[in-house]
């Protein structure tokens, strides 16, 4: 079964460590079975406060999706994220 994390960017704190976020994070994809589906696009709040941003990534199952989360180069990587803002992350099965 599919299966997504979405991460909800709620408040950036600061942009240098984003930005090295942003440049290495994509490396982290090799060897694993991710599929962006949304990264920054427009957005318009229905309920609740608007997210600066939301990026959803999708794979194949729970396992895969945890295999690349929990595996040591994102690990290394998501340091600067939580460094360079307030994220919510969800991991969500398909339907």
């Amino acid at each position: 079964m599919s299966t997504y994390i979405v991460f909800t960017r709620e408040e950036t704190l600061d942009q240098k460590e984003l930005d090295t976020y942003f440049s290495l994070v994509a490396e982290t994809f090799e060897g694993h079975p991710i599929k962006p589906i949304v990264a920054y696009g427009a957005q318009k709040a229905l309920e609740g406060n608007e997210p600066e941003g939301i990026v959803i990534v999708e794979f194949p199952s729970r396992e895969t999706a945890l295999a690349w989360y929990d595996g040591d180069a994102y690990r290394k990587v998501r340091e600067h994220r939580f460094l360079g803002a307030k994220y919510r992350a969800t991991l969500v099965e398909g339907v």
